[in-house]
């Protein structure tokens, strides 16, 4: 039976264009309206949140676009499947030890998200890392969870080591990693004059590394952890000073995003074998913290790519689960309770950015007239005469190259004053018109000349896009890190623009030319055409991890404004919005660079009296001026719509 001819664009169709069921992991996805929807738990798959909804609740509260919205659903989500995933895994196993996550706050220091993954990991007995001292201070307040630990990483001082024995004697269960050689000393003379035993972890240098962006956090050049060689001098340190039994944790870190499950595997199981070591030297450990990395499938191909992963969340605990277990069987020594400090596994889908398009960039978007008129220059004459003659011309190559050559000959002539203004925009015009007719012509062309395969990137649209990269996709410009976007609505439209997307920073670097179309890494993203009489939103997803706490302030414009959105059955639209966060006002930002608002309005407002006095501005006028100033003062930094 022949398969019935598809004459229409369909829901899948777009899926496969933007690979929403690859990278949504289960929470994104389209509905029969085409408009990208959320499913907070993908067990519950008839409560979505449709973001067009969103999009319409976010205007009835006035709330000023760019906007971030953070499904905190999504994220309480993210802590129970990692943690009943690793218990699942260890029940299967009949592995004897436990597991005892940590979130690394680093990856999203927000207090919001904090809050919500110490409550979501509270059955679980989930912690917190910290890193940092200021990180110390908030893990101390937040970090309240019965038996949760907390894992104290990065460089320490003494005041630093102090702190972590305070969080100890208020009852938490503190580890202190230690970093450097020199540190341990640190900890001993501290532990002394306070009179406690910390609980002492140590980091290894790996000789496994990661596969991806961040390998270098293994090797011998890695930055942090001590050689097998001070790991063993630190332990018996600790034994001359009756301290041997505070040594509980053993620690290593391969890398982020690990796109790779062999790196996984090899790091398994050489940390296994120091952990089985460590015992056999009389050093009976409890935990082994296998660190963070477990990866995001950001672009949606299930592969080694940096912004992928080959490996599901049930592999990669299994890994983890059976490679510690078939190594400590054999070294005949205990199971360790398993750490793992997953952090952009945990956040990353529960916060997106939504901004909408402001403009269309097109490199043929001005045309002038390009009708013949007596003594016009003879590469005027040419060109027309190619871009009438075109179509009876059978070589794409020779065309390209004559019209190449009569725009590069007018720009010439433009600067030696030969040809005016008016002729190279002609020329230009008529450019631009070949190209495009060129472009149609090699659509499905079995073969493309070389100079011609870039004709689609060059013709393309840049959609101008309401927000900064610096600010809320720091990774992409960055590190190439390549996150999904795509339109909120009209996915049952084919998208028929082929574009890139700017934002609106003064810099040339503020920019998305690397997308995920269907199977391929493309500098260009299918889009619809722009209208008028209707809104366009784009979704820039998987943001939650580093994105939130890592943008600058290039241009001041500072933080978005954010909606933090619960899922709510018996809502009609089946959400509510929770809490709005406000952005960065043009004072907020002014004031960190260390201006004095106040003081600028002032100063304004003197300038302005004194025209009003002059006669040169009227004082009604005077006023409105004033106050149109300190209203932008105290106004959002973006764009208004």
């Amino acid at each position: 039976m022949t398969a019935p001819i598809k004459t229409q664009w369909q829901l899948e169709d777009a899926d496969a264009l933007y690979g929403i069921s690859k990278w949504g992991a289960g929470y994104f996805g389209l509905n029969k309206q085409g408009n990208v929807c959320v499913t907070p738990d993908p067990t519950k798959d008839h409560l979505q949140i449709d973001f067009a909804a969103v999009i319409e609740e976010i205007k009835q509260e006035n709330i000023q676009f760019p906007v971030v919205v953070r499904f905190h659903d999504v994220l309480r989500n993210q802590v129970a499947q990692l943690n009943e995933t690793f218990q699942k895994i260890i029940a299967e196993a009949n592995y004897q030890g436990l597991y005892r996550g940590v979130y690394p706050v680093k990856v999203n220091q927000m207090r919001e998200v904090v809050e919500e993954i110490v409550e979501a990991g509270a059955p679980y007995h989930y912690g917190l890392e910290a890193g940092s001292k200021a990180e110390l201070l908030t893990v101390m307040a937040y970090n309240t969870t019965h038996d949760a630990l907390t894992i104290l990483n990065g460089y320490k001082d003494e005041e630093f080591m102090h702190l972590a024995l305070l969080a100890q004697r208020l009852g938490r269960k503190v580890v202190i990693v230690i970093e450097k050689f020199s540190e341990l000393h640190l900890i001993v003379k501290v532990a002394k004059e306070i009179g406690i035993d910390p609980i002492i972890g140590v980091r290894a240098k790996m000789s496994v590394k990661g596969r991806g962006k961040w390998e270098g956090s293994g090797g011998d050049r890695a930055k942090f952890g001590l050689t097998i060689s001070e790991i063993i001098n630190a332990a018996r340190l600790l034994k001359s000073q009756d301290m041997g039994h505070c040594l509980q944790l053993l620690h290593f870190h391969i890398g982020s995003q690990l796109t790779d499950i062999r790196a996984v595997k090899e790091a398994i199981n050489e940390g296994a074998l120091i952990y089985a070591e460590m015992h056999h030297l009389g050093f009976p450990l409890q935990y082994v913290d296998i660190g963070g990395g477990l990866g995001i499938d950001y672009d949606g191909t299930k592969s080694t790519s940096d912004s992928s992963r080959n490996y599901t969340l049930d592999e990669y605990v299994a890994d983890v689960v059976y490679g510690m277990q078939e190594v400590c069987d054999l070294e005949k020594v205990p199971h360790p309770t398993l750490v793992s400090e997953s952090g952009r596994a945990i956040t990353a889908h529960h916060s997106c950015v939504i901004t909408e398009i402001v403009g269309e960039i097109r490199p043929d978007s001005a045309e002038v007239s390009v009708e013949a008129v007596s003594g016009e220059h003879i590469l005027v004459t040419n060109m027309r005469e190619l871009a009438q003659n075109m179509d009876t011309m059978e070589n794409t190559q020779e065309i390209y190259n004559d019209a190449s050559q009569y725009k590069e000959q007018a720009s010439d002539a433009f600067k030696f004053r030969v040809v005016d203004i008016e002729e190279l925009a002609k020329v230009e015009t008529l450019y631009w018109q070949i190209m495009n007719r060129l472009r149609i012509r090699l659509q499905g062309a079995e073969f493309v000349p070389e100079e011609l395969q870039t004709l689609d990137f060059d013709l393309s649209s840049q959609y101008l896009c309401n927000f900064s990269i610096f600010q809320s996709a720091a990774d992409t410009w960055a590190i190439d890190q390549i996150l999904p976007v795509i339109p909120l609505t009209r996915h049952l439209e084919k998208p028929t623009v082929n574009c890139s997307l700017v934002d609106i920073t003064c810099d040339s670097d503020g920019k998305l030319d690397k997308f995920t179309v269907g199977r391929e890494i493309s500098n260009v993203i299918p889009m619809h055409a722009l209208n008028r009489e209707e809104d366009y939103y784009l979704g820039l997803f998987l943001t939650g991890a580093y994105q939130d706490v890592m943008g600058d302030m290039h241009n001041l414009f500072g933080r978005l404004n954010e909606v933090h959105i619960f899922s709510y059955d018996d809502d009609p639209d089946d959400f509510y919005i929770e809490e709005i966060v406000r952005g960065s006002s043009v004072e907020n930002v002014l004031s960190i660079m260390q201006y004095n608002p106040s003081s600028m309005a002032k100063d304004v407002k003197r300038l302005i009296d004194k025209e009003v006095s002059a006669g040169n501005i009227k004082p009604r006028e005077g006023v409105k001026l004033t106050d149109f100033y300190e209203n932008c003062l105290s106004g959002y930094t973006y764009l208004k719509r």
